[in-house]
């Protein structure tokens, strides 16, 4: 645990570091946000917020490479599924990047997308099985497997990108989301009585440290941004360290190491619900999104101002309270998820019930009771 703490505090100093140099260059290269009708910041900002990330993740990488305890693990366990789905990283950000740069169009960047996602599923993280309800695991044809984790990987990346739209908004609720998916991947270990050096804990502790690195940069009032480049990688990281959580553990040993094979069957399926649930209300506005823009005869990827977060203001929420509560829902329904997946009990659903209140209290109560004329 000691040495996961020491990557992501390096990948904490790396990034917020890295972001000063980020932001000067895109000042350099004129990479910034220009101010349009939909945006809600009022003066144009720097992007390239994803490099400062790329490059703490890489240095993550590079301390855990030399520490005792991880650099005994085997490298297929650990450092060959990192290294892919940093390689792959790499080639995302570059493709955010260039949008930055030059805004290309939405086939253009699908392609980028789908390339990055193919490198890494080439170079070994991918889906190998799935889990059975009833105990056990089915294989899965390598056509498949590749069609499956790609369309995994760009899906993830894209709905990520899609809650990019308030300062700090991605950022922190991918911070929230990889620290509780650590805490469940590195339970699991435990639980399985395997080596706790598995690549997953590893990815997001590393990925939860570029975003805790890059919040002082990116939260309201935000210096620079994280744009494509950032919004794409954080979704793949994210979406990997799924995939080689999914890899690690045969379904036998889940199975006897939470309970039963039911209990088995929801504890190894988590590891591919959990970054769904965790960007469940992203997802609901990614899918509600594309319905508005068709129903109205426009493109899918044209933009408007109708997302949850646009939402949230309108209600009365200030920016940096209406990204507040988009932490708390993320912070309610990672969590949440980890904590009934692995500790049930009335006392387990209690707790987060009243949590939920208090969320929903805040997300829609707050804005009516600060508007209410003082007596």
């Amino acid at each position: 645990m000691r040495e996961y703490l020491l990557v992501f505090v390096a990948a904490i100093g790396v990034t917020y570091l890295l972001g000063v140099a980020a932001r000067e260059l895109a000042l350099r290269f004129n990479a910034v946000a220009r101010v349009r009708d939909r945006d809600v910041h009022a003066i144009p900002i720097p992007y390239f917020g994803g490099i400062a990330m790329l490059g703490g993740l890489w240095a993550a990488y590079l301390v855990a490479r030399h520490l005792p305890f991880l650099s005994l693990a085997p490298d297929e366990q650990v450092f060959d599924p990192a290294l892919a789905v940093l390689v792959g990283g790499t080639c995302m950000c570059v493709v955010g990047v260039i949008d930055d740069l030059f805004e290309l169009d939405p086939l253009s960047k699908f392609a980028g997308q789908v390339l990055s996602a193919v490198i890494v599923v080439a170079m070994g993280v991918q889906f190998l099985w799935i889990p059975l309800p009833r105990g056990g695991m089915q294989g899965i044809d390598p056509i498949q497997v590749i069609i499956f984790t790609v369309f995994w990987i760009v899906l993830t990346a894209n709905a990520v990108n899609f809650i990019d739209g308030l300062d700090g908004l991605a950022v922190g609720v991918i911070a929230i989301g990889a620290g509780a998916f650590f805490i469940y991947a590195f339970i699991l270990a435990v639980e399985n009585n395997q080596p706790r050096a598995i690549a997953a804990a590893l990815l997001s502790a590393s990925l939860a440290g570029a975003c805790v690195g890059m919040l002082p940069h990116n939260f309201f009032p935000a210096r620079m941004f994280i744009g494509d480049s950032g919004s794409m990688l954080l979704g793949m990281v994210l979406a990997c360290s799924a995939v080689t959580l999914v890899g690690q553990f045969p379904q036998t040993n889940v199975s006897q190491g939470i309970g039963d094979a039911q209990a088995g069957f929801q504890a190894a399926l988590l590891p591919l619900l959990l970054p769904f649930a965790m960007l469940l209300v992203p997802l609901l506005d990614l899918v509600m999104a594309v319905v508005r823009r068709t129903r109205a005869g426009r493109s899918p990827f044209s933009p408007d101002k109708m997302h949850l977060h646009h939402r949230l203001l309108e209600i009365g929420h200030s920016q940096r309270r209406a990204v507040l509560v988009m932490y708390m829902v993320a912070a309610l329904v990672a969590f949440g998820t980890v904590i009934l997946s692995l500790f049930a009990g009335w006392q387990s659903v209690l707790g987060i019930a009243v949590l939920a209140v208090v969320t929903l209290g805040v997300a829609f109560l707050l804005p009516r009771w600060r508007q209410e004329p003082a007596p």
